[in-house]
This record gives structure tokens, sequence and C-alpha cells, in this order.
């Protein structure tokens, strides 16, 4: 990092979330219940579109800036930050078939929600980003193959992932922030 660049703080408000979430391929997540390592992963693209509409849904509620308790995101946050994680995979899964064993820049989805300002965006704005990378995650994901399912590839911090995986953990967190959201 340059001098003169600035790090966004992160939101005194919300609590960064620095738990390492892999342990979701070993057995299901107790808070909303998904089984990722069940979850078939030449069907990722169609359970990516099935969530799309209960995105809409959330992202036309009353109450969509409103965070529920000290600590968490709105609906319009938690929406924003899963069109980044549509972006994001998108971008992991295509390296994972382009190239052998890619290491992933990190990211950091805490400082992303304060430098993208999820809090202020626009409801309708996030809905469509929403739908056109989501459908671009989906179709990339339609396209990978049987034979390509154990390409690795890994997180800055060594985490590693064959595209199988990635696929049912980057699920999890899609269908995670559904129930976070109650949709």
């Amino acid at each position: 990092m340059r001098n003169d660049e600035t790090v966004p703080e992160i939101d005194p408000e919300i609590d960064p979330d620095t738990k390492d979430w892999t342990w979701v391929l070993e057995r299901p997540c107790p808070e909303c219940g998904f089984d990722a390592a069940a979850a078939d992963p030449l069907g990722v693209g169609d359970a990516v579109r099935a969530t799309l509409p209960r995105w809409s849904a959330v992202l036309t509620r009353q109450d969509v800036r409103t965070r529920p308790a000290p600590g968490v995101w709105s609906p319009l946050e938690y929406a924003a930050h899963v069109r980044d994680v549509f972006r994001v995979f998108d971008s992991r899964l295509a390296a994972m078939l382009a190239h052998d064993d890619p290491t992933f820049a990190n990211w950091d989805q805490d400082a992303a929600a304060v430098e993208a300002d999820y809090a202020s965006q626009d409801p309708a704005e996030v809905t469509r980003g929403l739908a056109a990378d989501g459908e671009a995650i989906a179709a990339r994901f339609d396209a990978v193959g049987p034979q390509r399912l154990e390409r690795p590839g890994r997180r800055s911090n060594g985490s590693r992932f064959t595209v199988r995986t990635l696929g049912q953990y980057f699920l999890h967190d899609v269908v995670h922030h559904l129930h976070d959201v109650g949709a």
C-alpha cells in the first residue's frame, strides 16, 4: 500500500466477522441448517438462481435499511454483500478453471462494506446487481463439468479448495445470509 492510500475504517457499529467458515464443508451449519457437503457441485448454478427471487423480495421490504440489532447488518447491507460475494467467487472460480492451483487475493468483507457504503446503496440497484452477478456466477458454475470439479485453488490464508468445495462453501454463504435476513 502506498502512503497516500487510505484504508477504509471498519464500521464501529458492526462486529467484524473474523471466523473461518471452512468448517461448513464438514458438517451442517447449526445456524442456518445448510449442509454444504451435501450440495450438488454441478447444481450450484441452479441453486444460485433459486435464491435470486428471495433476495429481490428482501430488497422491497420497508425495513430494508434497518439494522435489526446493534452489530448486525441491515437486509440491504447483507444483499449488497451477497452481490459482492457473487463477484468475488466468480473471479475465484474463473481463476481455478484457467490456472493451476491459483492463490486468491484476500478480500476483507467488512472493509468492502465500508468502502462501498452498503448501507446507503439504492435497493433497486442492488437488486439489479444481484440478478446480473448471480446469473454470471451461475452460468460459470453451469459450465463446470465433472472432469473439472477437483481443480484446486486456495485462499491467501492457505485454506485449500477444489471447484467442488468452493461451490459448496460459496453456496452456504448465499443461503446463510438469506437466513440472516429471515428470507
